[in-house]
């Protein structure tokens, strides 16, 4: 896996996404053979990670650990929803 790579991946984490969930269930038939009797496919969100922008953050040097610590609830909410507005911004202008 090369840095780009994991670099997108952190942005769709720190961004939230959608993923389709898959649940098989099978039956045995009349010789023993497993055959797919359900399938069923959920769209699943799951939201933006704060884990996820603070390690963005810190990779572009713009907190520092101390300061992230120092930050509220509230202040790293308010961080979130400023980040989150910058990052579809880019990836709108990328689009």
């Amino acid at each position: 896996m090369e840095e780009s790579d994991i670099k997108k991946a952190l942005l769709k984490k720190a961004l939230g996404f959608s993923c389709n969930e898959v649940v098989e269930e099978y039956q045995l038939d009349e010789n023993g053979n497993p055959v797919l009797c359900k399938k069923k496919v959920t769209k699943k969100f799951n939201p933006p990670d704060i884990t996820a922008m603070k390690m963005l953050l810190e990779r572009q040097d713009i907190l520092t650990d101390d300061k992230i610590q120092e930050m509220t609830d509230s202040e790293l909410k308010k961080e979130k929803r400023r980040l989150l507005k910058l990052l579809k911004e880019e990836e709108e202008s990328e689009s």
